[in-house]
């Protein structure tokens, strides 16, 4: 992978972790268009930039990663058990069974039909939980259990979560942000295995595209974060699920 690879990658990586769009599928049309191949060199890589989106949420989130924020941590921690006890037992066999471009084209697809059927009945005014310290505990299980979902390759960490939390009652505002600070343990898990047992490709890697692709995928993930806040302010995930439905025939049609 050169450096020019590693920038482009970092883009898709930084800009697709949090909007509910699935970074998997993305990858994938990049790695078919640009010759990439998913050697282990490769997989190290992708471990290092989601260290890097990591890094801006929790640049951006700062003020709620503090003891007097431990209510809502609970919950954060508490969601986050779902996927670690199942992704940790079935996860290799969910990956075998519906890692296919064809599953993952439809997922999208499927992804995009829920997200404007939530979205053509959710009414924001009548949300129970207008801001993320006031999500119950109740409304963060079944985010947790949402997101579980997300093991299946093209359905989106973020938009099961995000939708999850929309049915339950919560804002997009507080559903957003609740997914942002659920991807810290989330991704932290996740990165660190995939490091431990990827780490010894570090040795023979290009460790200046690295870390190029480190602070590419970092700021754009930080700008990524904050548009999106600012966007949900105006604007539904109607957009984003016409986007999913038009990505996922794209892939069917190319891959």
């Amino acid at each position: 992978m050169d450096i020019i690879q590693a920038i482009i990658i970092g883009v898709i990586e930084g800009f697709t972790e949090f909007l509910p769009i699935s970074s998997t599928g993305h990858m994938i049309m990049a790695g078919h268009f640009l010759g990439i191949e998913e050697t282990a060199v490769v997989k190290a890589y992708e471990v290092i930039i989601q260290f890097a989106a990591i890094l801006a949420v929790i640049l951006l989130y700062r003020d709620k990663i503090d003891l007097r924020e431990i209510e809502l941590w609970k919950k954060i921690v508490a969601a986050f058990l779902p996927l670690a006890v199942i992704g940790f037992v079935l996860k290799d066999w969910i990956k075998m069974l519906f890692e296919q471009h064809q599953t993952i084209a439809w997922m999208f697809i499927i992804g995009g039909v829920i997200f404007i059927l939530v979205e053509y009945f959710h009414d924001e005014a009548t949300a129970t939980a207008k801001e993320v310290e006031d999500i119950t505990w109740k409304q963060a299980m079944i985010i947790g259990f949402g997101q579980v979902f997300s093991l299946v390759p093209g359905t989106s960490r973020a938009g099961s979560t995000i939708i999850a939390g929309m049915l339950s009652g919560v804002s997009r505002k507080a559903s957003t942000e609740f997914s942002f600070l659920l991807a810290i343990p989330v991704m932290m898990a996740v990165s660190g295995y995939d490091l431990f047992k990827h780490y010894h490709e570090f040795m023979g890697a290009d460790l200046t595209a690295f870390a190029v692709g480190f602070v590419v995928a970092f700021c754009v993930a930080y700008a990524t974060i904050k548009l999106l806040i600012v966007f949900l302010q105006r604007f539904t995930f109607v957009a984003f699920g016409i986007y999913r439905i038009l990505f996922g025939v794209m892939l069917l049609m190319i891959l």
